[in-house]
Order: structure tokens, then sequence, then C-alpha cells
């Protein structure tokens, strides 16, 4: 016989059964249909006092409850395939999993209800098993939820019986990384700080767990690095930051590939191209082709003539490389005398240069960008002489009175001869005849008789 407290351990046990029973019943009343109700009807009839114009979805909760109350669900299973199977595969064997007869399958019209997945699995009643009835996508099923299953419940009449099947449905690598866009665009400042930070797009994989994104590559590397973040959601920000200086001058475009890897077998990856502009700052001063430029002028050249063209360039862009020149710390002479375009640089004439006045001039030159920064250069112009000048002769006494018997070579009077000095124009001799008896010649600013006897020369 069993003891008083054994005893109470064995009510104690049928009431947690009972209480299981009703919560059960509970639970399962949501999937019984009209079609249902209708079958079991000859087993009870219940009325809701307030169901006059819904008797029948009434009928249907109260009738389940008072089943499950008397019954009980008799088992459950759970089974796990991995998605995308074909339709007729395999997912279990749930007569023998259940412990029922086949014929008790055919006998008790077994058949599965489930509010939304019944379209995913089908049951064979004639072989007790069930399989795929269509393909099950998991992405399209359950999106980002894990773990993603089906549930629904086996039914069998003639004694009512309730067994209830979960299939799990696991992911496989069948979805790569992907990103919204194929290419982003940056334009970053060449004077950007080292370490500064630039939001990248996330990939977006449809799978799940190991199957989803679990890392990022950039490359090249040169100039930037990948920083990832995790949020509380599982996902990854990812950022581009700045580890070497940019110089536009070297490099004004950088293209970069963003790769995005799962962790499934066979790996897959997805990848995003990045365009970096690098935009210009003023950090390059003009510089001159020549420190000298050299030039040669003719004098008495015509205003506007162009002596010499000086060249300066800039490695900055935009308004950073505009050039102006001028001329810098300059004579008033030579300001009068030469100017400079200040878009071309072409040193123009715009005075008279004469030879005899000025032999060369020196010109500093100045070339600066929008930026304030600059270069300085010197022009040697040298002046070509032409002959535009006359000699002039200057008689310092007009008369003198000469022997008969005058010598050879002897001077008579004095005079000077004056030109300018014009480079390649002096006079070729100073010899000047007097008179066309050759009596008497001009050597180094004298009079001299050219004859030696006058007296004789005359007499003939």
């Amino acid at each position: 016989a069993l003891s008083f407290r054994e005893r109470e351990r064995e009510r104690e046990r049928a009431a947690q059964e009972r209480t299981e029973r009703q919560r059960t019943a509970s639970r399962y009343t949501q999937y019984l249909d009209a079609k249902d109700i209708d079958r079991f009807s000859t087993f009870s009839h219940v009325e809701h006092p307030l169901a006059k114009s819904h008797k029948t979805m009434a009928r249907q909760v109260l009738l389940f409850i008072s089943l499950l109350a008397v019954g009980s669900v008799l088992g459950q299973v759970s089974y796990t395939i991995p998605e995308e199977m074909t339709k007729g595969s395999l997912v279990g064997n749930i007569a023998q999993d259940l412990g029922l007869q086949i014929k008790r399958l055919t006998s008790g019209k077994a058949r599965i209800y489930a509010r939304d997945t019944d379209q995913y699995v089908e049951l064979n009643r004639e072989r007790g098993v069930l399989l795929v009835k269509e393909r099950i996508d998991r992405e399209a099923l359950c999106k980002q939820t894990t773990p993603c299953a089906l549930h629904f419940q086996i039914i069998l009449e003639n004694p009512m019986e309730f067994y209830t099947v979960t299939v799990q449905i696991t992911d496989i690598n069948d979805n790569a990384p992907t990103f919204k866009k194929t290419k982003i665009i940056f334009k970053i400042s060449e004077t950007a700080l080292i370490g500064a930070k630039f939001v990248l797009e996330r990939a977006v994989d449809l799978d799940v767990e190991m199957n989803s994104v679990q890392s990022y590559e950039l490359k090249p590397s040169d100039n930037f690095a990948l920083k990832l973040h995790s949020n509380s959601d599982g996902n990854k920000n990812v950022e581009m930051v700045l580890q070497k200086p940019l110089d536009r001058e070297k490099q004004e475009q950088i293209s970069l590939v963003l790769t995005a890897v799962d962790g499934g077998e066979p790996q897959m990856s997805g990848t995003m191209q990045i365009l970096i502009t690098v935009l210009d700052a003023n950090d390059n001063a003009p510089v001159f082709t020549q420190q000298t430029y050299k030039a040669t002028v003719t004098e008495n050249s015509l205003k506007g003539t162009i002596v010499a063209t000086v060249t300066a360039s800039d490695a900055d862009q935009g308004s950073n490389s505009k050039i102006t020149y001028s001329i810098t710390n300059a004579a008033d002479d030579d300001t009068r005398i030469f100017e400079i375009n200040e878009e071309n640089g072409n040193v123009v004439l715009i005075g008279i240069i004469d030879y005899e006045k000025s032999r060369n001039y020196q010109i500093n030159l100045l070339a600066s960008d929008d930026g304030g920064l600059t270069d300085s250069c010197k022009l040697i112009v040298d002046v070509q002489d032409v002959n535009d000048n006359k000699p002039e002769i200057n008689i310092m006494s007009k008369s003198a009175v000469i022997s008969e018997d005058l010598f050879f070579s002897t001077a008579l009077i004095r005079h000077d001869i004056t030109k300018p000095l014009d480079r390649n124009n002096e006079m070729a001799s100073d010899t000047v005849f007097l008179n066309a008896l050759s009596l008497l010649c001009v050597r180094a600013g004298k009079l001299f008789c050219s004859r030696r006897n006058v007296k004789r020369l005359v007499s003939r």
C-alpha cells in the first residue's frame, strides 16, 4: 500500500499534468478551423451565449478546449534540414519517430495543420514520412531571425490525437555579400590630417551567422587603413582612416577596392570601388624654368618689341596655380623702358634704348600665385649697337704758313675728330686728303705735308 506521503505526491503529479494539458489546449485552440469542428461536432454541442453572429467560431474554441481537457498532446518531434532542398526531399519518418503504424495514419486521416507553413511540408500517409513540398528559402522565410523553424501539428481522428512537429531550417551559404552601391566617391583635401576618418557603406549578406559578413579588406592600403566597430545588433560599422599624408601633385586620383568576405564554405565575397579625388591646397610656389634669362635687343628697336618671354609653373591646381608676372625692385629708368605682360610673361619694349647710353640692362622679375607664394628670376638684356652716329671735325687752327722747303711729314695744324663710340663702327682711317694735289694729309688729328718739296711740286 502507498504511504500517505506517496499518495500526496501522486495527487500533485496528476494535478500538474492536468494543468499542463489545459495550457496546451489554450495554445492550440487557434489552429482549428470550422472544418475540424464540424468533424468533431458529434462529441459535444457547446454554444457560447454571446455568439449570435459568431456561433461557429465560439463552438470551435469551446469544443477544442473540451476535447483537450479530456485528451492530451501525445508527442512531439523535431527535425533539422538545410534550406533549398529540392521538392520531394525527405524531412523525416514521422510514423517511426512518433511510434505510429502506417495503417493508423491512414485510418485516422492523419493530416498537417499549420497556419502559414503548410506550403513547405507535406505528409505522405502511405509511407509515413514528411516530404519537402516546396523549396524553402530561409532568407525569405525568416530574414535575419535565428533560429528559423516551421511549426505545425499532425492531427489524427478516431480517436483524436495531436502531435507537434518542429522543422528547423539551417542556413547554407547561398548569398554573397553585396554593397548597395558599386562605387562611392570621396573628395579629400591634401591637407587632411593623419587620423581623419571617413565612414564607408557596410556590406549586406542575407545569410546568417558564419555565412554572413565576417571581415573587410581595403586594397591598396598605402594611404588608408580600415577600422571596424561592432554594433549591438552584430553588424560592423566600417571606417576608412587616413594614415599617410596626401599629395595631389603626386597623385590626384586614388582608386581603392573594399572587399567584404563571409565565413561560409565555399567562401563568398563582394566588392565596392572607392574613388578619391585629392583636392588641391596652395602648398606649392611658382617656379621659373630658369633663374637667369638672357636676351639681345637692337638699339632703336620699335616700341612693342618683345624682348624675351619668361615662364613659371605651379604644381597646384585651380586658382592656386594661376600665375601673375611682374617687374620688381627695378630702377625708374628700367620701368620706363620695359614692362612685362602679367599673364603670359612677355617682356616688352615700351621706351627707347640707346647703346651709347647703356649697353645692357638687368631686370628682376617676380611670379606670384593667387595664394601669395612667389618665385623670382632676373633677365639680362644686352643692347646691340647700330651705326647711327656721324663723325664731327673740330679744327683748332684754321690757317697755317708753310715754307717751300718744308720737309715731308711736318705737322702744320691740329684738329679733333669726335664720334660716339659705336661698337664695330669706328673710322677705318682718319686720313683726309685736303686738295687734289695731295700736298697735305691728316693723321692722328694733325695736318702733315705729304710731299718732300713743295716748291718743286708747284714749279712743275
